[in-house]
């Protein structure tokens, strides 16, 4: 078993590091909420006074953090763990960022004869906590396969999408596809119920037809129509709207660097934006359903 420190213990960091503490790990945690930590603790997990004092010893280190910017002042700040770290400790970044800044965690990994990935997931808070989540990796070939059979402890399905950043492209590329189905669904069901339609049993016509997805078929936006999604929990404990509108804006910034058009996915941007900015930013995403039919 390995010496592990995961950061970051938000919905998602909290149920993967249990897995690993599960698998029999020896797992050390940071985390700014006491209250997430002691958590993790009364798991069998240690923790520290800080994530530098949690890397001490590690093999691997992994961090699960809301977005760029305390991705690099993880790493890279003045009391940044690349400058603690000894050479051949394995990084895996799980959080959602931008390529860019993926890459350039990489670079100054490398540098210093650590090893690294970008392995950012898919698969919601319950996919974290059954441990059957998506890891999508960026990096060398050698170093994913040395990761792999850590993420295996938290996840299901582990692809290697190619060279520093790839995972990042992917996740974005995928996050932007779930926010237009997602919106779309909602869309759809509500149109159906101004005219009348139960939206369960519209959702089970859906389901069976051509307009069948992942937001309609295991993540309902509608309240009560499916047990257990965030919808019917008054959109609490899910992927947050302002993690979402962050992520498109990540592939909006992507698309403009490359020349690409995404007219959909830059509407979706768009309406989870004005959503977040109607006070909707702490539920789940699924609760954009909420723009199509206001209370």
């Amino acid at each position: 078993m390995a010496k592990i420190t995961f950061i970051g213990l938000g919905n998602m960091g909290a149920p993967m590091a249990s897995n690993l503490v599960k698998a029999g790990h020896q797992v050390t945690v940071f985390d700014l909420s006491a209250s997430a930590v002691e958590a993790l603790v009364s798991e069998g997990a240690s923790s520290a006074e800080s994530g530098r004092a949690a890397a001490e010893g590690a093999e691997y280190v992994i961090t699960m953090l809301p977005a760029g910017r305390h991705v690099e002042a993880v790493y890279l700040g003045e009391d940044g763990l690349l400058s603690a770290l000894p050479p051949g400790t394995l990084v895996i970044d799980s959080s959602t960022i931008a390529p860019e800044t993926a890459r350039s965690v990489a670079e100054a990994a490398t540098a210093k004869g650590l090893e690294f990935i970008d392995a950012p997931v898919s698969g919601g808070v319950g996919g974290a906590k059954v441990g059957t989540l998506t890891f999508i990796c960026g990096g060398e070939a050698s170093t994913f396969e040395k990761a792999k059979p850590i993420l295996e402890d938290m996840g299901k399905n582990i692809f290697h999408a190619g060279p520093f950043g790839a995972g990042q492209v992917a996740k974005i590329c995928n996050n932007m596809l779930l926010a237009i189905l997602m919106a779309g669904t909602s869309e759809a069901l509500a149109l159906g119920a101004k005219n009348g339609l139960d939206p369960a049993v519209l959702s089970e016509v859906m389901k069976q037809s051509s307009g069948g997805n992942w937001a309609l078929n295991v993540y309902n936006p509608w309240p009560g129509v499916m047990e257990g999604v965030p919808a019917s929990r008054g959109y609490e404990g899910g992927f947050l709207v302002n993690l979402m509108a962050k992520d498109l804006g990540l592939a909006f910034d992507n698309a403009v660097t490359n020349q690409a058009s995404i007219p959909m996915g830059s509407l979706a941007r768009n309406l989870f934006q004005l959503h977040a900015g109607q006070g909707n930013g702490e539920l789940d995403f699924s609760s954009i359903l909420r723009l199509f039919q206001p209370e």
